[in-house]
Parts: C-alpha cells; sequence; structure tokens
C-alpha cells in the first residue's frame, strides 16, 4: 500500500529531522562575535516539543486503533516508520470499514507529517468534496484546506474549508468507487 509507504517516510523524516530547531542565526553556529551577549538564564531546549507532539499523537492514535480492532494483536514496533505497516497487518483480516477507517487515518496522518514539515502543497491535488474541482490551498490560520473556486461557497457566503480527515475520507471513497467500478 503506497500511501503508508508515504506516511511513513514522512514519519521517519519528521523523527530525524525535523524534531531539532533549525539554527536561524549566528548564536547557533561557532562564529563568535567580539560583542557582548546577555547571559541566558536558562538553556534553551534543544527539541522542537511541537514535532515530538505530533509524532507522539499521530503513533498513539495508531496504536488505539489498532488495539480497538485486533486486541490480540501484537506489540507496536520500536521503529517509529514501521508503524502503518504494523498497522496494516494486524487489521488486515478486520471488517471492511474498519479497513477504510485505517486507510483514512493514514492518508490524513500522510498530510498532517507533510505540513509539519511545511509542505502545504500536498492538498493540492485532493479535490474540493463540494464542488469536486481542483484548486484547493492550505490556510495557515484555519488549518484547514480552503477551496479556491469563486462559486463554491457556504451558506454564509464564505470559501469552503476542509479538514484532512475530509479530504483524506474522499481521497479514500474515491480510491474504492474506482475500484468497484472497475471491477464491474
Amino acid at each position: 500500500m503506497g500511501t503508508g509507504d508515504d506516511a511513513a517516510s514522512l514519519l521517519r523524516r519528521l523523527n530525524e529531522d525535523y524534531r531539532q530547531y533549525p539554527v536561524t542565526g549566528a548564536s547557533g553556529h561557532s562564529y563568535i562575535s567580539s560583542e557582548p551577549r546577555a547571559t541566558a538564564s536558562a538553556p534553551g531546549i534543544p527539541v522542537n516539543l511541537r514535532v515530538v507532539d505530533h509524532i507522539d499523537d499521530s503513533v498513539g492514535e495508531i496504536e488505539r486503533e489498532v488495539r480497538a480492532s485486533n486486541p490480540g494483536a501484537e506489540p507496536r514496533p520500536k521503529q517509529i516508520d514501521r508503524v502503518y505497516e504494523w498497522y496494516v497487518e494486524n487489521t488486515v483480516n478486520s471488517p471492511e470499514a474498519d479497513q477504510q477507517r485505517r486507510d483514512t487515518i493514514i492518508v490524513r496522518q500522510r498530510l498532517e507529517h507533510a505540513i509539519a514539515m511545511g509542505d502545504t502543497t500536498v492538498v493540492r491535488p485532493h479535490r474540493c468534496p463540494s464542488c469536486r474541482r481542483l484548486g484547493l490551498m492550505w490556510d495557515d490560520h484555519s488549518h484547514r484546506a480552503l477551496c479556491t473556486y469563486g462559486p463554491c461557497r457556504d451558506q454564509g457566503g464564505l470559501a469552503r474549508r476542509w479538514t484532512l480527515a475530509n479530504l483524506a475520507y474522499e481521497y479514500i471513497a474515491g480510491r474504492k468507487n474506482v475500484r468497484h467500478a472497475s471491477a464491474t
């Protein structure tokens, strides 16, 4: 399943490359200025806690879903990028609704991981669930995908906004419908 592999690689990159704060100025380098510097009253946290929390929440959600669907599942793997493979392996015989939920969660988390790394273009290939047109853009303020098609408005006259869960659900449902139509 390519989607799980994508989510796993993004989760691995988050864990390996985005946990540390990036160097944003000369103070993070070995460069030493002759200017006086204020003495830090407390050392800075060397990790980005927002990313650590995001990773913990993502892995925790997967573990809860596996345990709910398959209480006798094997223990969660220690390698963080294997959790999606573990999720699929331990829900392969679950009811179809649980498998669709699994696939939707994996796609949503893939989108979340990419956005956490600053790649907001991941929403563009998705169609608006209302008008079915391409042209979604990520809105940082509302943390939702925004439909840029002018006539696609909500009851208040504002551009429609969609959560990543909405986009993931529509993507998986659309993929399922395509498979069903091609099988008949």
